[in-house]
């Protein structure tokens, strides 16, 4: 059979960017999301059919007139001639990938039409479209290859378990799946990453030109955040991968800059020690970007210099707030005191840091002049403020849904405030985009 799988276009809704000051719009985030690594696996599993991997995201950061989604996709169809579409989707690009798929309809009707991702696992519901034949949430490699499987022996799809079929104008669960399969470790699937070479390019981070790829050594996170969706996602479970696998994985991979699309990668110290331990015995030489937590830093400084040393050059680490009223609300279980103890961990191992700060809409001037202040007394590499976003299928989402009074999601991408903020909103938004002139050094990340 012919697949097309479709990484859908980023959501351009972004008013810290459009409120920011001049000075300040080079350092706000553009790029939110790299390579599409989830696609990836989706195509190892049906490897054996005629599989196309295209990253709408990458052509229109590598072709800057490239035409609209609509025309893109039509012409993307006649070149292709796909039995199966399908489309990966977080809040944000909702309705860019049902759009596509209704594109899909409309050139033919004939074609199945697959939703996976993110937001069909938290919101499965929401892909009730007539556009929409076929939602596979979760991890969802072996079901789509089921998917792939009964459509090719003409099979009823409501014999596959573990998705939601369209009957009429709803969509019906099959059921469970029958079989779990653990994705990080015996399940895993090694990605072909030659499926996204037109877009290597656009890979790049800040202003290093080499371009970076995504790799995970683990699944899920064993925090519970009240804004995060990751811990929902994998229904509280932290999956851990293989060692040699990834040492594997990683002597495939020809780029020189690898991204850990980790939730935290540090969480199980045994197995970060003996993976690199084995990166330095192979000789594998690449710069590492992870996500680390700040009490991880502060109580492990000794490891933070063993990875420095074998190649870890940047860390992005979620602050989230100064404030341990704060902290404690969005159940962070870290404390304040530590983000400087951190800061100096990394900064001693030479590790370019990211720091990132959630802000919640009923900021007011106040509050806005305490978190510059703190900002500039603790600076990092690059210091990254977004808006506390409630987020469909979190604990936060859950705690404030009377309150929003915005429900475009393509503005929940952490951008815009969907809550109605306690400063006029022109005003919350230009002190959104001054915080991000708070930085020390140069945009290197």
């Amino acid at each position: 059979m012919k697949i097309l799988l479709i990484n859908p276009p980023r959501s351009p809704e972004n008013m810290i960017l459009e409120s920011a000051p001049a000075e300040a719009k080079y350092f706000i985030h553009k790029k939110l999301i790299g390579p599409p690594l989830g696609l990836l696996t989706i195509a190892e599993a049906v490897k054996n059919h005629d599989v196309t991997v295209f990253d709408m995201k990458g052509e229109y950061d590598l072709v800057h007139d490239a035409p609209e989604p609509g025309e893109m996709v039509m012409d993307l169809l006649e070149k292709t001639k796909p039995d199966v579409v399908g489309v990966t989707a977080i809040t944000s690009e909702l309705y860019f990938s049902l759009d596509i798929l209704r594109t899909v309809k409309k050139f033919n009707p004939n074609i199945t039409t697959v939703a996976g991702g993110l937001h069909t696992t938290l919101c499965p519901q929401d892909f009730n479209d007539s556009a929409v034949d076929v939602v596979c949430p979760g991890q969802a490699s072996f079901t789509f290859r089921d998917v792939i499987n009964a459509l090719e022996l003409k099979k009823p799809l409501e014999n596959v378990k573990g998705i939601l079929v369209k009957k009429g104008k709803q969509l019906v669960p099959t059921g469970a799946s029958p079989i779990y399969f653990d994705s990080a470790d015996k399940h895993f699937l090694m990605p072909d990453r030659s499926h996204l070479e037109r877009w290597r390019s656009t890979y790049a981070v800040g202003n290093n030109p080499e371009p970076a790829t995504y790799l995970f050594t683990s699944l899920g996170c064993p925090y519970s955040c009240t804004f995060c969706s990751i811990w929902k996602e994998y229904d509280r479970k932290y999956l851990q991968r293989n060692v040699e696998s990834i040492i594997e994985e990683l002597k495939l991979i020809d780029y020189k800059i690898v991204r850990f699309a980790d939730a935290n990668t540090i969480v199980n110290i045994k197995f970060i020690n003996r993976l690199f331990d084995r990166i330095v015995e192979e000789g594998i030489h690449k710069m590492y970007i992870m996500d680390i937590r700040a009490d991880t830093a502060v109580e492990h400084p000794e490891l933070i210099k063993k990875l420095a040393k074998a190649g870890l050059k940047v860390v992005i680490t979620g602050f989230e707030s100064f404030r341990d009223k704060e902290l404690k609300h969005y159940n962070k279980k870290s404390e304040a005191r530590m983000i400087k103890q951190a800061i100096d961990v990394f900064h001693d191992n030479d590790i370019l840091l990211r720091g990132n700060y959630v802000v919640p809409p009923d900021y007011d001037e106040d509050d806005f002049n305490a978190l510059s202040e703190y900002a500039n007394s603790h600076k990092v590499t690059y210091a990254g403020y977004t808006i506390l976003t409630p987020m469909p299928g979190t604990v936060y989402y859950n705690e404030v849904k009377d309150r929003i009074i915005d429900h475009d999601y393509s503005r929940y991408n952490f951008f815009n405030s969907v809550m109605e903020t306690k400063l006029p909103l022109e005003q919350f938004y230009e002190n959104m985009g001054k915080l991000w002139l708070i930085k020390k050094g140069t945009d290197v990340i």
